[in-house]
């Protein structure tokens, strides 16, 4: 079996562009527990915490459980389930679960496939990140389920992925004038930026494509504020800033509550603004809870 490829194929429940990152979500912490024990069953009731803190960080905006990804990842192949009776899902519900002292691991065949070439975990983990989530978040995901790839593997890219356009950045950091869109960061090194990023409104891994009205430029901490849903678009090109989001120091006032209701700075005339369905992808899918009111005007 191709394992790889069956990793490009996790069958998942999608409806209008939604996000249901939940069985990608399970596997990488399946395989970073293998990684650590190889061995280890993951009994349901003592993995449900830690499974709901992924959904919870890293999955879609509405309330979900993890005991669909627990069952269901079973029909993909790459996963198995016994309970007190025997082998066998109970079911999807986590009452059903929890009783039956339900219990998963990677499917055989796969524990054997790692066995004999263990740089396939690393392709395969390269896989979902890529399919799944953007490249800001990757490092944090390893390192919320315990992966550890080798640096080699990290470097495989998977022949199911969608090439990317190499001009993206250069393109969407022009049209902004090489300044962070939300702070109007603009550092540089001699002639070449530091610290400013191409950020996908759309995700890339969910359909969104490389063009600039899908871009923003944006340095690196508001990248990845942008990508955790703690800051979003709306109307008007105006900053959201999430509710959620707790800082209580002048830096987390400054660079991030004190930005609800900004305008973006850009993008200079003639680019395309950020399109309306970006926009709304992003909030629905990406933007965490109610925005904050307008920051007053010292």
């Amino acid at each position: 079996m191709d394992w790889v490829e069956s990793t490009a194929k996790l069958r998942q429940w999608t409806r209008g562009g939604a996000r249901a990152p939940h069985k990608p979500l399970l596997f990488l912490y399946a395989l970073g527990r293998y990684q650590q024990d190889a061995d280890a069953e993951l009994k349901y009731g003592a993995v449900e915490e830690d499974l709901k803190q992924l959904l919870a960080e890293y999955g879609p905006t509405h309330r979900t459980t993890p005991a669909y990804p627990f069952h269901h990842l079973v029909s993909d192949g790459v996963w198995e389930v016994r309970t007190d009776r025997g082998p066998g899902s109970p079911g999807s519900g986590v009452r059903e679960l929890r009783a039956a002292g339900a219990a998963g691991r990677l499917a055989p065949g796969l524990r054997a496939a790692l066995r004999r070439e263990p740089s396939l975990l690393g392709r395969m983990v390269r896989v979902l990140l890529d399919l799944n989530f953007p490249p800001s978040l990757h490092g944090d995901l390893c390192a919320a389920v315990g992966l550890e790839p080798e640096p080699e593997q990290t470097q495989w890219l998977s022949p199911a992925r969608r090439q990317r356009d190499r001009r993206m950045r250069e393109l969407v950091l022009t049209a902004y004038e090489y300044r962070c869109a939300f702070c109007g960061y603009d550092g540089r090194i001699g002639a070449v930026p530091v610290g400013l990023e191409a950020a996908h409104v759309h995700w890339w891994a969910f359909g969104g494509p490389d063009e600039v009205d899908n871009g923003l430029c944006l340095c690196s901490l508001h990248h990845k504020l942008f990508d955790k849903g703690v800051l979003g678009l709306g109307d008007g090109h105006r900053i959201l800033v999430s509710q959620r989001f707790v800082g209580h120091s002048p830096a987390a006032r400054e660079h991030v509550t004190a930005l609800a209701g900004r305008p973006l700075l850009g993008p200079r005339p003639g680019a395309l603004p950020i399109a309306a369905a970006h926009r709304s992808w992003h909030t629905g899918q990406v933007f965490h809870g109610a925005p904050r009111p307008a920051a007053a005007e010292a």
